[in-house]
């Protein structure tokens, strides 16, 4: 642990929520892996522990902490559960800050303070089955009509999204401009006339999580429920990014560092030509790298954690947090289970499930393509200033 760059009060929180998902969520670990059960009483209790307010202000129920304290949030809670961390950051965050940050006070009492108290759940709907890092690409549209709008359109692989009570919908409004000038943002129920569950996408890892894909047919959105301004979507889409990519990659942290644990444990327990594995350096040496790779990337998180607390644009930086953070937790869950070998490969032990878990974060919330994207232009900008 870097604790030396944590505050004295970010500890205390920090080992509230290890104990927290110590005795809550770890007792459950099983059953929502096996039987893919959503953790709707879990969420529920953080909301009344203000584990999913520390983004929000105290006016809306939260506890107004920032990203320094939601990352903590994340490291904990996926560290035991990588799939309870996903339903609640797509709740939390995902869904709840673009209500933050542009709705209206009306809003924020009907369809934040809920979230935040962990008494409904809420889901961001950007991708489309043939919009991903393309959203300009967007084909969910909506019309105006009277006094409102009627939305068509799908989207897929919506976390949440068969269990969300509220979400956040990205649609065109204007098809003469450009998607980027003409897409509007929408507060949907899940009780509107019109809205569908098509189906829920069967996933590699993150088995407790609830990942959809969503119909909307002919769904009349009242004005009050525009978000923001209409044809401004695309800035209130951009403008949670950064967060959600942060908090992505201190998820990923927690899962890696389990992995990392347990691979560590393990080496001074396994007896190989008669001393312990730790001893054989084509395995200590693995742990070392891992332990590295594991500070560099919890280093990169608190970086941006800070820089956007601060105020400061730290989309590179955002972008470097994610990259670094997904793409170690994939290779050090990779790596423990060579530590673990045959064992490694069952299920006797979680390693195998930190791996499938691991794996989903160098795709979603930006793929690992983007984010190297992102970080050249923003070098490359940075050097014509």
């Amino acid at each position: 642990m870097t604790d030396i760059f944590f505050t004295e009060d970010e500890k205390r929180f920090r080992q509230q929520v290890r104990t927290f998902a110590n005795d809550r969520v770890a007792p459950v670990v099983e059953e929502i892996e096996t039987r893919q059960v959503y953790p709707r009483e879990i969420i529920a209790e953080m909301g009344r522990l203000g584990f999913l307010g520390v983004l929000h202000p105290r006016e809306y129920g939260g506890v107004g902490k920032g990203l320094s304290y939601e990352i903590i949030v994340a490291e904990e809670l996926s560290a035991v559960s990588a799939s309870t961390e996903m339903s609640r950051l797509a709740s939390a965050a995902l869904y709840a800050m673009p209500i933050n940050r542009f709705g209206t006070h009306v809003q924020k009492e009907r369809y934040l303070t809920p979230i935040v108290k962990g008494e409904k759940v809420g889901a961001l709907c950007i991708t489309e089955p043939t919009v991903g890092s393309d959203t300009a690409g967007m084909k969910t549209a909506a019309l105006r009509k009277g006094n409102g709008y009627v939305l068509n359109g799908e989207k897929r692989f919506i976390t949440n999204g068969s269990v969300a009570d509220f979400l956040v919908v990205f649609a065109i409004t204007n098809s003469s401009v450009h998607p980027h000038e003409g897409m509007s943002a929408f507060i949907v129920e899940n009780s509107m006339p019109g809205f569908q569950v098509f189906k829920e996408h069967d996933l590699l890892g993150m088995r407790g999580a609830k990942v959809a894909h969503l119909k909307f047919s002919d769904l009349e959105v009242p004005m009050k429920n525009l978000l923001g301004k209409e044809d401004e979507g695309f800035k209130v889409l951009m403008d949670e990014l950064d967060s959600e990519r942060v908090a992505v990659a201190a998820g990923m942290i927690g899962t890696a560092r389990s992995a990392f644990e347990t691979a560590a444990k393990y080496s001074t327990e396994r007896v190989q030509f008669d001393q312990p594995i730790r001893k054989f350096e084509g395995v200590s040496f693995k742990i070392a790298d891992m332990a590295m790779k594991l500070e560099a990337s919890r280093l990169l998180v608190l970086q941006a954690a800070r820089m956007i607390d601060g105020g400061l644009r730290a989309t590179k930086e955002a972008a470097m947090a994610k990259l670094h953070s997904t793409e170690t937790a994939v290779e050090i869950s990779n790596e423990a289970l060579q530590v673990l070998g045959g064992i490694g490969y069952t299920k006797e032990y979680p390693v195998e499930r930190y791996l499938r878990d691991t794996r989903l974060m160098t795709i979603g919330a930006g793929t690992s393509e983007i984010m190297r994207y992102l970080i050249q232009r923003e070098i490359y900008r940075e050097i014509r200033q």
